[in-house]
């Protein structure tokens, strides 16, 4: 009952296809959990920040995936094939996971893991050794959460080292299939 599954967000059209249903309910969980960052005290992600255009062109550049339980969207993740901002240019040998976002109000217990967990398998099926994120440096309680899921620690980036982001941040990697 409580399965997720996962699919690829699909861009919209403006006609009001199924993609531009995508493209909203990204903004809506990004904003829900940026209001509950802000709730929360954790200075990181401001509501409104991240637009539809903003997921289309990550779909442009990545992938964006969505988790489903019952045809209720629960949460969403984004995956990057490089990440040159916080990780300076990389061989072709990791994927780096972003805005992982989960619908609290919906989402069943462990489905941030679960949606790590899917980055991970398509990172891995693509052929790549790594999975890669970063964190708020001032978020401890974030960075001990992918810490529990199997990642370590792999260097720091200041605000101003971090392609003007507004805070600094914490990287983590996790070696797959070995």
């Amino acid at each position: 009952m409580n399965e997720i599954t996962f699919r690829l967000a699909t861009a919209g059209t403006g006609t009001g296809s199924h993609g531009d249903d995508d493209l909203t309910a990204l903004v809506e969980l990004y904003d829900r959990a940026a209001r509950w960052m802000q709730k929360a005290g954790i200075d990181q992600w401001k509501p409104g920040d991240k637009d539809e255009e903003h997921f289309r062109l990550r779909q442009k550049h990545g992938e964006v995936w969505l988790a489903e339980v019952a045809g209720r969207r629960v949460g969403a993740f984004e995956l990057w094939w490089e990440d040159v901002p916080a990780w300076g240019p990389q061989p072709p040998e990791a994927g780096y996971v972003h805005r992982l976002m989960v619908d609290r109000r919906h989402a069943p217990a462990g489905a941030g893991r679960a949606l790590l967990a899917h980055a991970e398998q398509r990172i891995a099926g693509a052929g790549r050794a790594w999975a890669r994120l970063d964190c708020v440096s001032a978020n401890p309680r974030l960075r001990t959460y992918y810490e529990g899921a199997g990642y370590a620690v792999a260097g720091e980036r200041s605000k101003e080292g971090n392609g003007g982001s507004r805070y600094g941040v914490t990287l983590l990697e996790k070696r797959l299939g070995a």
